[in-house]
């Protein structure tokens, strides 16, 4: 089925040759990639469809089988976000809020490889760099900075198993457990987690509640022609969590830097806080490891589809299968990354049918500057990507929620930090040059 899906493509046709072995698809670029090459393993397009169905029926108790409450038990104190009644936004002007929870300040041992310190430095450029802009230009998209919640409990356990929760919250994890996780427990680590998670569900609760106040307005407005009525709702409705995209999380465990899984969690809260806007979601994770605890979480599931380019040559970890994953060769510079990128967007534009809702998950360990990341695209070609995902969820005309992902930097940190930065200010200048197309 992959196969044949490729070859009536005409894109496919101009892009990639195909040969099959072991049940995988080799996407072959052309030659001007130098030799390059992408690796699918395919489970979105190849599986049967009447198998699909048969699990479909069950995917909603599946999604909330590790909850602590039902669906018609909810509260809005449940919510770690909540609606405000703040005056509507014009609905003509691009909406992009951003969250940050470097406030949550958590002190590692000397030496430790991960770099805190970079969210609070990535925070601070961004703000920077959009309160120097002109009031005229600044004032294009209605941008504003916002403190992360701590995601509850009832939040954290639509994804993750409530024994795991509550052994994390209380420090009960083994020693094994936290090696795994690779963070020292503490109460100050606990607030970041929650605060990790509890930002990206503020962030896509955010365009959610938007896009009701919105559809609202436009109710209670004077009758409109039928042609009125099929228009949109406005500018782009956005925004962006300054941390997160903690994609190795599993429901019962974690692991390489990952507690929980923020956008995992954050969909499945908006799945069932906003039935009413959105249905189905997609998450793409360019991030340079692949999205293995993503891939488990909604395995099975067609509310959900996950999307992982990642290096080849570079899991810590078993593989999982996605929905769709493409594997990036170790040395992948720009042409090849960026190629591939085009051409699988492309594709789930055309082929993958609608969806209401898009997680970015923006790594920037794809660098060539990048301590773990074993690639070699450069800040272009990053910046290049990130134009990329804006235009697929412009032209798809869907609320897209960013968050940040690997960046681990050499004794230089500002190739990282400048391509953490850019991936916001990047979406905030898009906005203001595009959104209101």
């Amino acid at each position: 089925l992959v196969l044949s899906f490729l070859r009536r493509s005409p894109s496919a046709e101009a892009f990639v040759r195909c040969s099959s072995a072991n049940g995988k698809i080799r996407v072959a670029t052309p030659s001007s990639t130098e030799g390059n090459y992408a690796c699918l393993q395919n489970r979105w397009y190849s599986e049967d469809v009447a198998s699909r169905r048969r699990r479909n029926g069950r995917r909603w108790a599946r999604n909330l089988r590790h909850s602590t409450f039902a669906a018609n038990d909810v509260d809005e104190e449940t919510w770690s976000f909540q609606a405000t009644e703040a005056p509507i936004a014009d609905p003509s002007v691009p909406y992009f809020h951003i969250f940050y929870n470097d406030v949550y300040e958590v002190k590692l041992p000397p030496g430790h490889r991960f770099p805190m310190e970079k969210y609070r430095k990535v925070r601070e450029i961004v703000q920077r760099k959009v309160s120097s802009l002109a009031s005229e230009r600044r004032n294009r998209v209605q941008c504003d900075f916002h403190v992360s919640p701590l995601a509850t409990v009832e939040e954290l356990t639509t994804t993750h198993t409530p024994t795991y929760v509550d052994r994390f919250l209380r420090g009960d994890l083994t020693e094994e457990e936290v090696r795994n996780v690779g963070f020292p427990w503490s109460p100050s680590g606990v607030d970041r987690a929650l605060s990790s998670v509890g930002g990206t569900v503020a962030a896509a609760s955010a365009v959610c509640e938007e896009l009701r106040r919105r559809r609202r307005q436009r109710s209670q407005a004077e009758p409109r022609s039928e042609e009125e009525e099929s228009g949109g709702l406005g500018a782009p409705v956005w925004s962006a969590h300054v941390a997160g995209g903690t994609h190795h999380a599993f429901a019962d465990r974690g692991e390489g830097f990952c507690v929980f899984s923020d956008i995992a969690v954050a969909a499945n809260v908006i799945l069932l806080r906003y039935p009413d806007v959105v249905s189905r979601i997609l998450i793409l994770d360019l991030d340079v490891h692949q999205g293995n605890g993503n891939a488990v979480l909604f395995d099975g599931r067609d509310d959900v589809v996950t999307f992982s380019m990642h290096c080849g040559a570079n899991y810590f970890s078993d593989k999982q299968r996605s929905d769709l994953d493409v594997e990036l060769p170790a040395g992948c510079t720009d042409d090849t990354y960026l190629l591939s990128l085009r051409h699988w967007l492309n594709l789930i534009k055309s082929e993958g049918g609608p969806y209401d809702l898009v997680f970015f998950q923006a790594g920037v360990d794809v660098l060539a500057d990048d301590r773990l990341g074993r690639m070699e695209v450069s800040s272009r070609g990053v910046q290049r990507r990130n134009e990329m995902v804006f235009d697929f969820a412009l032209k798809l005309g869907v609320p897209l929620v960013t968050t940040m992902g690997g960046g681990y930097p050499r004794e230089d940190w500002k190739p990282i930090l400048e391509a953490h930065a850019n991936v916001y200010f990047q979406a905030h200048q898009f906005l203001s040059e595009r959104g209101r197309d």
